[in-house]
Order: structure tokens, then C-alpha cells, then sequence
């Protein structure tokens, strides 16, 4: 199934083309990169990288088809949103397996999960175009809420189709038109994606894609001066330099960065239940999501207990094939990110953590691919390197504290806030502590997943929220009419 993928992007002319004012076409230049298949470190497909005058030709044609779709009524755009929306569904199958090949997800969490989370976010932007008030009165004033115009969407390789829907969707509803730059390192999906696009009927110029590197595309996109919107998730350090880009234009920038999440167990929480659920969470996507809860805070007098009950979690995880239904840790996604790992492993072990499992190396029995041992750290504290770093894989600090204040303390002890969890049994306590932490997202005792909640984050895990409403009001201006109702003239005497 996956070379079948490869080999119909390659018939169908996609491998070597960008999708631009409704039309696959071929870059300015003849630059390529390879795809590899991060459970063999092998290429397994080229893709043509665009140049910085591919980005300006996407962004014309994207200027182009601003008018017409930013006047759309909103009820048309939530018509192709809901074809868009089945034709993801459809495919579901294509997509699941191009994410397994590009960047190693196991093809049961990528069934499970990574696809029918990106199909929400189209569905959830669906409705928000039927529902949201546009126009609201106050007074003699309207307030008219519109499409801020081309936005440039840089997406990341770790959620490749889930990030791609929640930006696409919520900025189609809008009323925008995008040119989107996916990550070089994963872009299967994305070129599946835009097959959807095209065959759900998108008009010329309102979606167009364009593959290739930060420093170039992403750049070309950030200064572009018709380009008001720029959406970029990655890490921090990357979205520094897309606003420092961006700042001469004076365009909106709206970043998703990189987090250290807490996990704070209180006193009274189901150990048994608290624990499992922490280390699943820690790594899930092979730990490899900017939310990520690696650090968890647990009670001092606690923290043996908690080590048997993590360590027990962790050896639970099957880490090989991704293509295995038995599977469910792959490799991390790229050699870069593999290193990575390595290395803040190594930095735990140097500054003295206890390791509660996992360590250096592969797991036993690989030899090939980029495939990391699930890491359980103990005896942590807030001035090590392993907890202040994000370090993007299945590497888990457990850090010890002596009361609920200091536990606070050491949730917010980082220059990171984009989410966070919250374990106990007494909900009142519970929702106190959640108030204290600093994080755009709270979870509390694990809830389910909501594709309404707001997403984003506090201090340098970025600015702007993406999903739900307010990710639909991120690509909106606000215009103030005033005088559009007219008081009544005098009665005549």
C-alpha cells in the first residue's frame, strides 16, 4: 500500500509539481529532496522543492481569488468545506498510510487518530461558516467580522494532515484564500491533500500549495508584502525568525510553538489510574506534539510508587515496525529529530536523574531506523536541562514536590505555556489548580479531546489560538460601521 501511494503521486505528476491557481505546475527550478522512511533510513520518494518565486506565483494567484471567495456567501464555503470533509473521510485509508511512510507513525494510531482528527477539524470549520455571526448590530454601529485576506500556512512535520486541516479549514471559512508551505520532510499527505482540494471543487487560486524549505519558501511567504497572514507552527526558535521576517510588512503572525508541559498529580489523585494515563499521554505521537505533558509532578512521598506504576506503563509499549498492527510506538519522524533524542537522553543521564527505564540506543532487536527507547526519568528538578528543554520524543521527566504551592511553581517554572494536566479526585481542588497554571490548554483527569476547544499558547509557546471559534476568528478583521442604522428623523411638530 505505501509504495502504491508513492507510485500514484508519481503517475499522476504530483512528486515533481506545486498546486497552484487550480492547476499542477512545475517549480522554476529542478530542486529535489528526498523522503525517507524513517523505520528503514531510507528514501522512498522525491518531491520538487519550490523556490521563492513559486511562493510569489501562489501568492498572486491566491490575490487573485481573494475577491470573489472573501464575497462568497458564507453558506458556498461551508459547502466545500462539507465535500472537502467526505473526500478526507473517503480516504482516510491513503492518507493513514502516507503518514505512516513519511514520518513513522504506527498505522494504528494514525487510523485511530492523526486522520480522523484532521477530518474534524474540516468538519468543525464547516460549521462554524454556517453558524458564525458575520455581521452583529450594537447600536447604530455594525461590527463586521471579514476575511483578513491571502494568508501564507506553514505546517510542521509531526501532525502533517492535522495541522494542515485545522489552519486550510478554519481559513477557507473565513474567507481567505492560503497558499500553504508543509514540511518538506513529510509532504505525502499534503500532496493527497490537495488532490482533495481539487476534486472537491475549490476555485482556481483560493488553495494552492507549494513544497519546499523554510529559508526559502517560508521566508518568501513571511516578506511577501501581499500576503496579510502568516500561520506557522514549529518550534520557537523557527517562529522567532518568521516574525522577525514578517515584521516589516506588518502582517498578522499567528504561531503554534514549542512546549514543556506539566502534568501536576495531586495528593488525592488514582495513582493507578493517573500514572498510565500520564505516560500514554507523554508519548503519544512517540512524544513528538509541542503539547506534550513530559513533565510529571508527582508527590515527593509518592514518587516510588509512581516510578513502579510508569515503568510498568512504559513496558507495555510496543516500539518496531510502524506498519504492524501490533505496533504502537514507531520511530521518531527524521534522523534530526533521532539525534535529538539522543542527546538530551545523554543530558539526563550526565546531570545526575535517576532513569526509571529506556536510555541510550535503539530498543532491542533494531538495529536500522530511528527508533528510540520509551525514557522514564526520576528525581528531577526544575534546574535540569531535561526539564526545561523540549526534547520532542518519548522521554519523560518525573519530578517530586512537597506541596500543592510548590507544585504550581514548578509547573510555571518554564519559559513554555501551551498545555497542560491536572490529576486529582477532588474536582474543586482540581479546578483550582488549573486556574493557577499559565498554559493555554488545561486538561483535567484526562478528558476526551475537543475539536471546539481553543488552542494555543502562553508566553513563548506562541501567540494566536487555532481550532473551534476562536481559530476561525484568527483569519478575521474587525470592522466597526458607524452610522449604519440611522436614528429616526423628529416627529413633525
Amino acid at each position: 500500500m505505501n509504495s502504491s501511494i508513492v507510485d500514484h503521486l508519481g503517475r499522476a505528476g504530483r512528486l515533481d509539481r506545486m498546486f497552484v491557481g487550480g492547476e499542477w505546475v512545475l517549480p522554476e527550478t529542478q530542486t529535489r529532496a528526498s523522503v525517507v522512511d524513517p523505520s528503514t533510513e531510507e528514501p522512498v520518494a522525491e518531491i520538487a522543492l519550490g523556490s521563492a518565486g513559486d511562493a510569489a506565483a501562489a501568492v498572486a494567484a491566491a490575490r487573485r481569488a481573494f475577491a470573489a471567495w472573501s464575497a462568497s456567501p458564507a453558506q458556498s464555503r461551508a459547502l466545500l468545506l462539507d465535500r472537502i470533509h467526505a473526500l478526507v473521510l473517503e480516504r482516510a485509508e491513503l492518507f493513514a498510510q502516507a503518514i505512516s511512510l513519511e514520518m513513522g507513525a504506527a498505522i494504528d494510531f494514525a487510523r485511530r487518530t492523526q486522520v480522523p482528527s484532521a477530518a474534524e477539524h474540516i468538519r468543525v470549520a464547516r460549521d462554524n461558516a454556517r453558524s458564525y455571526a458575520f455581521v452583529t448590530h450594537r447600536g447604530d454601529m455594525a461590527i463586521v467580522r471579514e476575511a483578513i485576506g491571502v494568508c501564507g500556512l506553514i505546517t510542521p512535520w509531526n501532525w502533517p494532515l492535522y495541522q494542515i486541516t485545522a489552519k486550510v479549514g478554519a481559513a477557507l471559512a473565513a474567507g481567505c484564500t492560503v497558499v500553504l508551505k508543509p514540511s518538506e520532510l513529510s509532504p505525502l499527505s499534503a500532496l493527497l491533500f490537495a488532490e482533495v482540494m481539487q476534486d472537491a471543487g475549490v476555485p482556481p487560486g483560493v488553495f494552492n500549495l507549494v513544497n519546499g524549505s523554510g529559508p526559502e519558501v517560508g521566508a518568501a511567504l513571511a516578506q511577501h508584502p501581499e500576503v496579510d497572514m502568516i500561520s506557522f507552527t514549529g518550534s520557537t526558535k523557527a517562529g522567532v525568525l518568521v516574525a522577525q521576517t514578517a515584521a516589516p510588512t506588518v502582517k498578522r503572525v499567528a504561531q503554534e510553538l514549542g512546549g514543556k508541559s506539566p502534568n501536576l498529580i495531586l495528593p488525592d489523585a488514582d495513582l493507578a489510574r493517573a500514572v498510565p494515563g500520564g505516560v500514554a499521554a507523554g508519548f503519544r505521537n512517540v512524544g513528538q506534539s509541542c503539547s506534550a505533558p513530559t513533565r510529571m509532578i508527582v508527590p515527593r512521598a509518592r514518587l516510588h510508587e509512581v516510578e513502579q506504576i510508569a515503568r510498568e506503563a512504559a513496558s507495555a509499549m510496543v516500539v518496531g515496525d510502524p506498519r504492524s498492527q501490533q505496533t504502537t510506538h514507531g520511530p521518531v519522524a527524521n534522523r534530526a529529530q533521532f539525534h535529538r533524542v539522543q542527546e538530551m537522553i545523554g543530558i539526563g543521564i550526565a546531570e545526575g536523574a535517576q532513569l526509571v527505564c529506556g536510555g541510550l540506543g535503539r530498543p532491542e532487536g533494531l538495529s536500522r531506523g530511528f527508533y528510540c527507547r520509551p525514557t522514564i526519568f526520576s528525581a528531577v528538578h526544575s534546574r535540569m536541562q531535561i526539564a526545561q528543554e523540549e526534547i520532542f520524543g518519548p522521554v519523560l521527566a518525573l519530578i517530586p514536590y512537597d506541596s500543592v504551592d510548590e507544585a504550581v511553581e514548578i509547573a510555571n517554572d518554564t519559559v513554555y505555556g501551551l498545555g497542560a494536566h491536572v490529576q486529582g479526585k477532588d474536582l474543586a481542588a482540581a479546578r483550582a489548580v488549573a486556574a493557577r497554571i499559565r498554559s493555554g490548554q488545561v486538561h483535567i483527569n484526562y478528558p476526551a479531546w475537543n475539536p471546539h476547544a481553543p488552542f494555543g499558547g502562553y508566553k513563548r509557546s506562541g501567540n494566536g489560538r487555532e481550532y473551534g471559534i476562536e481559530g476561525l476568528e484568527e483569519y478575521l478583521e474587525t470592522k466597526a460601521i458607524l452610522g449604519f442604522q440611522d436614528a429616526p428623523a423628529p416627529a413633525a411638530e
